[in-house]
This record gives structure tokens, sequence and C-alpha cells, in this order.
């Protein structure tokens, strides 16, 4: 007799019947008539759960008898092992638990083996239980793996370690939540590799922007020239940075974004306003809308790799060429390097813009070395500059601006913002065709990728005090990520078949791998 024969009635569901109708007896009884309603949900809450893991745990027991059944009924099937060797022996009585969304379970199940002496490399027991469940290696249900993922990329670890308690009872720890995130994120990148992108069918303009972040690390996941700069300056003991100099406790995570966008054409005073502002007689017109956003991040990977990840799904959404591809950085002389790189491999033509937002930056420099800071003569210099680089006269306004300050007679200090604007303009004038993309109705700024960096990292990865491990770091951002671009569903199918293949291999399938 098997241990779940113990209560075994003609009813396999009758320890379920009673718990309910003994939760039906409480709420018709006359205590439960003086509860108010947080008195009642708080019971129901409770009495439910042990209700749905009453009704799971006489579920798996009746799948053990029938099993049990079936066996003596059919006298000594044989199984056949992932390797090809034949399973003719039995053992009953074998269980394990599982922790599962409800509360803890027991489940029984018959183990396959074959004898010691003739078992060779590779030849192990296997469990048909197990297999028919696809029940995972450790003890925690997928069911509530998916809870932890889903908790854990919200908030801290130990929020989402309390709102599975507030759930599921006391059924995972903090450290094991950890472990459970890590390894959910294991089949993100293969999910990606083998997901087919449909071509979007409008003819619409293809936006590419890359940008990055910085993630504050323990030490030993820093990247070794950060490392040994932060073992540097821990040899001194100073109470106080300088102005600009920093702690190097940061890693920088590459983020790259690629959407659609219908285009809408402006003009120069439609993004930034005449000198002494609008007048209000026309409204500035509306800049585009991306569509369809889709990013990707890692703190990993090194950039190059996010950026070619990101051009293999701008390739997927146009493979014929046939839309404009425009891609906007933040003027970073390593991600322009890379971006050339990778289009020059793939013989693709992209219109490259810098970010209009840090090309302000330097005009706002060179104007508070003419004239203070938040005086109204500073704002008219740079409204009077801007325009006419967003003109296409980014030459012409180096050139004048040099000129000014020539002329002016600038000291050495003062002149140093002008001469690095001047430098900063002339040596991206390749990227600063904005009279191009202003006519066409293309973005000049990376306000997509930067809202992407602040929602995929400031917020989660950026809390107050969080110092993080390079595997859960990474885990959280390449999660976060699958939740924002809207594949976390898709994804979590992609994974569970993928630890099935993994936990239970069927014959001949040794050497077989998930595409879809």
């Amino acid at each position: 007799m098997t241990p779940y024969d113990t209560h075994a009635t003609t009813d396999p569901f009758a320890r379920s019947i009673s718990a309910f109708e003994s939760l039906m007896h409480t709420l018709s009884g006359g205590d439960a008539s003086e509860w108010t309603h947080a008195g009642l949900e708080e019971h129901l809450d409770a009495g439910g759960r042990e209700l749905l893991r009453q009704l799971l745990q006489d579920h798996l027991d009746l799948r053990a008898r029938r099993e049990e059944e079936q066996i003596r009924a059919s006298g000594r099937p044989v199984v056949m092992g992932p390797e090809g060797q034949l399973r003719p022996w039995r053992e009953t009585g074998h269980s394990r638990w599982l922790a599962s969304v409800f509360g803890l379970v027991r489940v029984f199940g018959l183990v396959r083996v074959t004898r010691v002496a003739r078992r060779g490399p590779g030849v192990c027991n296997i469990h048909p239980t197990d297999a028919a469940l696809s029940l995972p290696a450790g003890r925690h249900s997928m069911g509530l793996r998916r809870l932890a993922v889903t908790e854990s990329v919200r908030g801290s670890f130990d929020q989402a370690q309390q709102a599975v308690e507030r759930r599921c009872g006391k059924v995972l720890g903090k450290r094991r939540l950890e472990e459970l995130v890590v390894a959910a994120a294991a089949d993100a990148d293969d999910f990606y590799r083998a997901r087919i992108q449909v071509p979007c069918s409008r003819q619409m303009p293809l936006v590419v922007q890359v940008d990055g972040k910085g993630v504050v690390m323990r030490p030993e996941a820093l990247r070794e020239a950060t490392r040994r700069a932060a073992a540097k300056a821990a040899g001194g003991h100073r109470a106080r940075l300088a102005p600009g100099e920093k702690p190097n406790r940061k890693r920088m995570a590459t983020v790259a974004c690629v959407f659609d966008i219908r285009p809408a054409p402006r003009r120069p005073h439609d993004v930034i306003h005449p000198p002494g502002g609008r007048s209000g007689e026309r409204l500035a017109r509306p800049g585009p809308k991306a569509e369809s956003k889709w990013c990707t991040a890692s703190l990993v990977r090194p950039p190059e790799q996010v950026i070619a990840e990101a051009f293999n799904q701008a390739q997927a959404r146009d493979p014929n060429r046939l839309r404009p591809w425009i891609v906007l950085v933040d003027g970073a002389r390593h991600q322009l390097d890379l971006i050339r790189a990778e289009t020059s491999r793939r013989d693709v033509t992209v219109h490259v813009l810098l970010d209009l937002v840090h090309v302000a930056e330097y005009v706002w420099a060179a104007a508070h070395a003419f004239h203070k800071p938040g005086a109204t003569e500073a704002e008219t210099w740079a409204a009077n500059h801007l325009p006419a680089i967003l003109a296409g006269q980014a030459a012409r306004t180096a050139q004048e601006m040099t000129a000014q300050a020539h002329q002016e007679g600038l000291s050495a200090a003062r002149r140093e913002a002008v001469d690095v604007c001047h430098r900063y303009l002339v040596g991206h004038l390749d990227q600063l065709r904005y009279d191009i993309a202003l006519d066409h109705g293309w973005p000049i700024a990376t306000g997509a990728v930067e809202g992407a960096c602040r929602h995929l990292i400031g917020d989660r990865l950026d809390i107050t005090g969080a110092r993080w491990g390079l595997p859960g770091a990474e885990a959280i951002l390449r999660l976060r990520t699958l939740v924002s671009n809207g594949d976390f569903d898709a994804y979590w199918r992609f994974h569970l078949a993928r630890e099935h293949e993994r936990l239970y291999l069927a014959p001949k399938q040794r050497t077989y791998t998930l595409t879809a």
C-alpha cells in the first residue's frame, strides 16, 4: 500500500470536498455573521488558498493511484530511457515535495531503474511521473518561479520575497528567490535568436537608438579597468571626492532600441523657440512618436554585440532595405565607431544623427562664455545659434562663435568653452544634418532610448542602496527587457519547453535542440 492510499475513498477529491464544506460551514455560522468584510476577506484568503492546495494534492494523488492501477493491469510495462536502454525494473514508494503557488504538496510516483551491475556511462534512473508533470529540478514549481520573477522585476528582492510570502505562504526564501530569477533568464538569448520577426508592412522610417547607463556593482562585478581604479583610489583615506571625480563603482550597461515612426515634418522654430519666446499666433508642430518599440540591453555582452542585436531587429523589420534607417546616438566616439563598423559589415545605408540635447549643452556652455548664466542675453544668444544648427548651418555657426570670441577678446579660461563647442560641431558635421531630418519628419533626440534607460535600469537597478552582482543584475535587466517588449508570456512558454527538454530528453533526442 502506498502512502497516498491511506485516505483513499470512493471519491478521490473527498478531502477537497471536506475542506470546501468546512469553509461553507464557517461562513454560514453565527460567528461569521458578525465579521466585517475585511475579516471575511482575510478568512477566505487563507481558507481559499488551503482549498486550492488540497485540490492540487488530491489531483496528484489521483494520478499516482491511476499509474499504479495501470501497471497492475498491464503487468510490467517497459520504459525506454533517453540513451536508448530499456528500464524493465520499477520502484514504488518514492515521493518528493513541490512548493506551488498554493503551498507545499507531495508528489508520489514510480521510478524506472536498471540493475546497478548493468548500468553503463550515461545510464541513470528515470522518473516517468516527473516527466509527465514536467516537474522542475528543484522544489519550487514553475508557477511559483514565474511569480518570483514577476515580483522581482518590479521591486527589490526583499519586496518580492514578501509579496510571494503574502500570497503563497512561507515557501520561498530570499536567497533562493534570487537564484530562481537568475535561472529564469537563462534562455533569453535563445528566445530572440529563434523568434522570427514579421517585417513591417508599412513603409515607415526605422529608427535605431543607442545609449549607456551605469549600474552600481559589487567590487568583484566591476570590469577590470574599473576595479583597478577603485582599488587604487581605496588606498588613500579621503573623506570627499574632488569635483567631477568618479567613485569607480559602476559598470556600464549598453541599451539599444528599435522602433518605427510616423513622419512629422517640422521647422527649426518648432523645436527651438525664437528669441523672446513664441508669439502664440502659430502652435509648434509636434514631433514624431515611436511605435512598436523594441529594446535590448546588457551588462555582460560587449557594446558591439548589443548594437549588432539591434541591427538584427532592424533588418528583420526591413529585410529588403526599402525604408530609411535613422541612427541616433549621444555623440560618444566609441558608439559612432561601432555603428560605422556594423553598417559597413551589413552594407546598409543609415542616416546617423547626434542627439540635439547633447549639442544644445555645448551651445549653452559657449553662451555662458559670453554672458552670465541665467541672463536673458545668454538665452537670446543660444536661441539665435541653435535654430541655425537645425537649419543645417552648423559650420557657419561654429565660425561665428569663434569670430565673436576673438572680437571680444575673451580670456583663455572663458574661451575654452567656445573652442570645445567649435571642435564638437566641426568634428561632427556629418551627424548634424538636422535640416534633412526635420524636412523628412525624423526624430532628432534620443528620448526613446533614454526613457528605456530610466525604465529598464534606473527604476530597478538604480534604487537606493542597491549594489549588484553581475548574474543578478544581468538577469533582472534581461527580464525587464522582455516585459518591456511585451514578450514575457511568449518567452515563459519557450523557457518551460527548454526546461523540460533539458530535464526529460526523449529517446534518440539527446542532441535535439529546441528552435521554436
